[in-house]
């Protein structure tokens, strides 16, 4: 009887999520009430109050839990959260490893967008989402430059504004690019891409 308490609770903070993305994507965080969250997954207001004390609380954990979980992030010591294949790439600093990653990253764009998309929107209206993404970025952005400093590539002082550069951009083209757009396709993107990151933070 515990064990179907607790996936049913599991269940229930599920669709809680679920429909909280959803409306977040279709409706926007900032005029999504939890009442709309709550109907939408078939609930009300105080179970949506027994999982999360607010909607601030569920967007973290949609960037805490599933966003991180999307792009295989772990928790870390040193950063919050890690991707060790990015430290891995970034120490090894070649053409081919950092556009094979970026190849990986990219078929996950359509998946992960939502998330992002929503966590900027929201990030515009609610300054602890706001702190939260800064926080994020900042761990994929201490990734870098961990692999910077393993390989110890380019001078120590210029190192995390590299890392800065390579994943604001990865994010931006994350976020808004499709197919077509901008006058490339997903291979031109790729090479344009590589070839910016190679320059910042790679091998030459």
């Amino acid at each position: 009887m515990a064990t179907l308490r607790e996936a049913q609770k599991e269940m229930t903070r599920k669709l809680l999520l679920d429909a909280g993305l959803d409306l977040f994507v279709s409706k926007g965080y900032a005029t999504t009430t939890i009442d709309d969250i709550a109907s939408a997954a078939g609930t009300t207001r105080v179970t949506f109050y027994a999982y999360f004390p607010s909607k601030v609380d569920l967007m973290k954990a949609l960037i805490s839990e599933r966003l991180n979980a999307a792009l295989d992030r772990v928790p870390s010591a040193e950063h919050g959260s890690t991707e060790r294949e990015l430290v891995a790439v970034v120490e090894d600093g070649s053409r081919e490893r950092i556009r094979a990653w970026l190849a990986s990253t990219s078929e996950r764009w359509d998946a992960i967008r939502p998330y992002t998309t929503t966590a900027f929107a929201a990030a515009a209206v609610d300054p602890e989402i706001r702190a939260l993404l800064d926080e994020w970025l900042n761990e994929a952005i201490g990734d870098i430059k961990d692999g910077l400093d393993r390989a110890d590539r380019f001078p120590a002082g210029t190192r995390h504004f590299r890392s800065v550069i390579a994943i604001t951009e990865l994010d931006y083209v994350a976020r808004h690019w499709t197919p077509g757009t901008w006058g490339v396709g997903h291979d031109e993107m790729l090479d344009v891409l590589t070839e910016s990151w190679v320059g910042s933070i790679g091998r030459r």
